[in-house]
């Protein structure tokens, strides 16, 4: 039984430019963009994707592409997992798409969505002998999470999938079944999102996102080794809490009571940016409000990507 509404849907943008998607090597409109319903990827979750954001800045009357090369360096070593290879380089698929962002024309936050596929349309479970493709397409899109108030969270039922099932750190389509089944899970509770444990009992992410706490000042997040996603968000707010704030960051592993104790909770992604979590299964962190820790790190991070903090310009690409 839904007990209470979720606050935190994701939130496309309504627009009536005409959009474009990279497909099959050329660009044409999205909604001719389609496959036949034999594709493998489509059949059997045999694709691997990356979410990367366009941030408007209205000052500057720019969009800027936000870690456009790191992203496909990503999707490139998530594919090898699934046996594929993409044919261009990263710098030529942020060229790619940066060009499709121009013919989109867009002049607000985008939502980008690359995505390679098993393309063959076949039968049968397998990796190999398969041929593969990339699609790149673009939507205007808002927040995914509370990036400002705080969203209240479950720990999941459902255990994160080990990397000797399907390994967390590709971005693989059908393995997001798994953080599907939690959000679900949390929402129909009247939660807004889910954080997952491993196997053995160890916090190891959102449904969709990295984790932090902050315990006495020190940032604490689990290991790569804890079944998450190598998060390019957050590596660079590792960084900047280090160099920015000098702040102490510890990547190790997490037992579920720690996040009941914690100072702060906050989530991090390309989707939910930072949004910080103000209650756990019921029970409030901290003082219930997003903490001054979670508060500087949103707010620097947010200059950076809008192109307004000069030192992570080169975090950027502008589309115009």
């Amino acid at each position: 039984m839904l007990k209470q509404e979720s606050r935190t849907q994701a939130a496309p943008v309504e627009t009536t430019a005409e959009l474009w998607a990279f497909f099959r090597g050329e660009f044409v409109p999205l909604r001719d963009a389609n496959i036949n319903v034999m594709t493998h990827g489509f059949n059997y979750g045999t694709a691997v994707f990356e979410g990367i954001r366009a941030y408007w800045n209205a000052e500057e009357e720019q969009l800027f592409g936000l870690e456009l090369v790191a992203h496909y360096e990503r999707i490139r070593a998530s594919a090898r997992l699934l046996m594929m290879e993409v044919r261009q380089s990263p710098e030529e698929l942020a060229e790619i798409t940066v060009e499709l962002l121009r013919r989109d024309g867009l002049r607000e936050d985008v939502y980008l969505r690359p995505i390679v596929y098993k393309s063959s349309e076949t039968i049968g479970v397998r990796l190999h002998n398969l041929d593969a493709d990339i699609t790149i397409f673009g939507v205007p899109f808002g927040q995914y999470i509370d990036t400002e108030g705080g969203i209240r969270a479950q720990v999941s039922t459902w255990r994160r999938t080990d990397d000797n099932a399907i390994p967390a750190r590709g971005k693989i389509t059908g393995a997001y079944v798994n953080g599907a089944l939690a959000k679900s899970e949390a929402q129909l509770n009247g939660f807004d999102e889910a954080i997952m444990l491993t196997a053995d009992g160890h916090v190891s992410e959102g449904s969709a996102e990295n984790l932090f706490i902050v315990k006495d000042g020190v940032l604490i997040t689990p290991p790569l080794t804890d079944n998450i996603l190598e998060g390019i968000t957050r590596g660079r707010l590792i960084a900047m809490a280090r160099d920015e704030f000098g702040r102490e960051v510890v990547e190790r592993s997490l037992d579920r009571t720690e996040l009941y104790g914690a100072d702060e909770v906050f989530l991090c992604g390309t989707g939910a940016q930072i949004s910080p979590v103000i209650e756990i299964d019921r029970r409030m962190i901290g003082n219930g409000r997003p903490g001054p820790v979670t508060r500087d790190l949103s707010r620097t991070y947010f200059d950076a990507v809008r192109g307004r903090a000069p030192a992570y310009r080169d975090w950027l690409t502008p589309v115009y």
